[in-house]
């Protein structure tokens, strides 16, 4: 097989993740504003890492991120990061828990504040095995000083587990236009890769 070929191939690996990456616009119509229930418009969503939060907001309103502490006093003063100018991208580059809020006195913690947690997963396409059950452990012997006359003790079968397959997540319907550009774009560039290392 042709050298370029098999890189051509490797580079198409690498960014076929991200071929993928969903965009979701927060509070959906709604956008980032006073009166959206944050927690509900997040669950039932898968975010994975290569996704975007896209925040949509008035001139009122601004966009911290911020750690789990600062979300949950609504303090705004050790921001991770700032975004303001109404149409904020944020990319989710790492799995884990990434926090928000809005900076305007009174908007995070009013009711129905703005604030956003958000569990950020990793991009694998590959299921995680379910149902091996884990392995168990012996029970701790104690030393003993005198011989023993006790017959030996055969170690018990490992408990048989009751597990079941968890469900696929649900489909989120977050759709975004940009998703089928960001693909029609990496196909092009692809291509070109393709073309000038054949040529």
């Amino acid at each position: 097989m042709n050298t370029s070929m098999i890189a051509s191939f490797f580079v198409l690996l690498l960014a076929f993740p991200y071929a993928f990456a969903t965009d979701f616009t927060v509070g959906d119509a709604n956008g980032w504003n006073l009166g959206v229930d944050y927690t509900k418009w997040a669950s039932g969503k898968t975010f994975k890492v290569g996704d975007n939060l896209v925040f949509k907001y008035g001139s009122s309103h601004q966009v911290d991120e911020v750690d789990e502490s600062d979300y949950k006093s609504c303090t705004s003063s050790n921001a991770i990061k700032n975004y303001a100018g109404g149409n904020s991208k944020v990319p989710l580059t790492k799995a884990g828990k990434i926090y928000f809020i809005c900076p305007t006195l009174g908007h995070c913690t009013s009711t129905g504040g703005m604030k956003l947690e958000v569990n950020v997963v990793a991009a694998s396409t590959t299921p995680t095995p379910s149902g091996t059950p884990p392995p168990t452990k012996s029970p701790p012997t104690t030393p003993s000083t005198t011989p023993s006359t006790t017959p030996p003790t055969t170690p018990s079968a490992p408990s048989e587990t009751n597990s079941t397959t968890p469900s696929p997540p649900k489909d989120n319907g977050a759709v975004g236009v940009s998703n089928g550009v960001s693909l029609l774009i990496g196909s092009f560039f692809v291509s070109a890769m393709i073309l000038g290392l054949m040529g």
